[in-house]
């Protein structure tokens, strides 16, 4: 027989081993005795048996959570101005929530170098009949305009009743009734490695759901030093911020607020924000307008195995103080850096993010007990909790600057654009904001009519601007064009 021969019919049989073995491997899984399975001999059992079967994992079917929750989760644009150029260095204005809103949730756009209309997509989802809906305060803090659309393609304009910028949590309300609401779990139970869903608008694909597992519990992330998020390897992309994140009972565990992206798109790193955390602000909002922490004054950061050595620790749990802010309420209290704080008011810290947690949700001026170990001995020190202040974080947002009904701010042409404008009047456009912004008017317009009316000063502007019915046209000016814009006012 031919070399050739014997080495076929060998490539054969293996063929033919893998293939059956393959099959054996793949089925083992699902091909277990139903209740009219034929009995199996008992010793011939025994004697096949092996190894106490793995684990199988099984597909989780989240169609009924979808049906059930889907009409509670809504589709937000929102309509602003970028106020200010980003360049390929640059972070993005802080004040300006469009930046945030892209800084946090990619893709990484340049903003426009001009101030320009920016319209921005989110989700949210609403947890009152009558309207109240939670999302993220990047989505909408600042925002124009706002409008909320329901999964039956109802379309509101909402208020937004107030932002917490610390947590990025947003309260936005619809005049509407009987909406359905989603119901909120308890994020404390939740494990790592337990299914989740997202539902949300990824570039503006409403109610689309996606799928993973808590990937990690109680994530610092820089500059959410308040925040424990909750990691998972859900599918989130720009729109999906704001969205609920569901566990396999259908509670909101979560809101979908950040992703970890070298590209703008999802990674597998997302992060969302403890529905406890987001309740806990949207209480305070709705109660007082604002949001109210209690601070310390101390920094502080996570202890590793050998820092936990030398401060004399069994294990590396606690938050250990780097800094103490001078005349802040830690320091009067007499806490001092190095100081290794094992639990506040009774509760353990295991990790360093704990602490601010805790202390945030304590009322300003209370007394409250710390464990503290300093050169090997366990103290306990009573701290007088103070007050965080952060300038322009809480307050209620909504309100349009105060430009009048067209949310122009102008001024007369001096004499030499009079000149280059053929020596016409007009109204030079420094800064547009509310009805004027969204309708495209621009800073370096001119505005020469209203309603056909030649103006020439920002008071007849104005006057004539207040007798106008729900809209007018500008006749604009801009380069070598005049163009008619039509404003809905305020």
């Amino acid at each position: 027989m031919s070399r050739r021969v014997v080495f076929v019919r060998n490539t054969l049989a293996v063929m033919l081993a893998a293939v059956v073995g393959g099959s054996y491997v793949y089925f083992r899984g699902a091909d277990l005795p139903s209740a009219h399975a034929a009995p199996v001999n008992a010793p011939l059992a025994a004697a096949n048996a092996g190894p106490a079967a793995p684990v199988v994992a099984t597909a989780t079917d989240f169609s009924g959570i979808v049906q059930r929750a889907g009409p509670a989760v809504v589709n937000i644009s929102v309509t602003g101005k970028a106020r200010k150029m980003a360049d390929d260095n640059d972070d993005g204005d802080p004040d300006d929530p469009f930046s945030q809103f892209f800084k946090r949730f990619g893709p990484q756009l340049q903003i426009p170098r001009q101030p320009q209309i920016m319209h921005g997509l989110g989700s949210g989802f609403i947890i009152s009949p009558d309207g109240v809906i939670l999302t993220n305060a990047h989505v909408v803090d600042g925002a124009q305009e706002v409008v909320v659309k329901l999964t039956d393609r109802r379309e509101f304009k909402a208020k937004v009743l107030g932002v917490d910028k610390q947590s990025d949590i947003a309260v936005i309300r619809i005049d509407a009734r009987n909406l359905p609401t989603v119901q909120i779990g308890d994020p404390s139970v939740v494990k790592v490695g337990e299914p989740v869903l997202a539902i949300g608008s990824p570039y503006g694909f409403d109610n689309t759901a996606t799928a993973g597992i808590v990937s990690a519990k109680s994530r610092s992330l820089p500059d959410d030093n308040y925040v424990p998020f909750l990691q998972t390897d859900v599918a989130v992309n720009p729109g999906n911020s704001g969205g609920p994140l569901f566990n396999l009972k259908g509670e909101v565990i979560g809101i979908n607020s950040q992703i970890y992206s070298q590209t703008g798109g999802f990674q597998g790193l997302s992060f969302a924000i403890p529905i406890d955390v987001a309740m806990k602000v949207e209480r305070q909002l709705a109660q007082h307008g604002k949001v109210t922490r209690g601070r310390l004054g101390v920094s502080v950061q996570d202890l590793n195995q050998a820092l936990s050595e030398s401060f004399g620790l069994k294990n590396a749990q606690g938050a250990l103080i780097s800094s103490v802010e001078k005349g802040g309420p830690a320091d009067k209290a007499g806490l001092q850096a190095g100081d290794v704080i094992l639990s506040f008011n009774g509760h353990a810290i295991d990790h360093s993010v704990d602490l601010p947690t805790l202390v945030a949700d304590t009322p300003p001026g209370t007394s409250k007990p710390l464990q503290v170990m300093r050169g090997g001995k366990v103290l306990t020190i009573d701290v007088k909790v103070g007050e965080m202040k952060v300038a322009g974080n809480d307050a209620p947002v909504g309100k349009a600057e105060n430009q009048g009904r067209l949310g122009l701010a102008v001024r007369p042409l001096d004499p030499a654009e009079r000149k280059q404008l053929g020596g016409q009047n007009g109204l030079l456009v420094e800064d547009a904001n509310g009805p004027a912004a969204i309708a495209g008017i621009q800073s370096g317009d001119v505005i020469l009519a209203l309603n056909g009316t030649p103006v020439t000063s920002v008071e007849q502007l104005r006057k004539l601007a207040g007798q106008a019915g729900k809209s007018v046209a500008l006749l604009v000016e801009r380069g070598d064009e005049k163009i008619f814009v039509p404003l809905a006012l305020n």
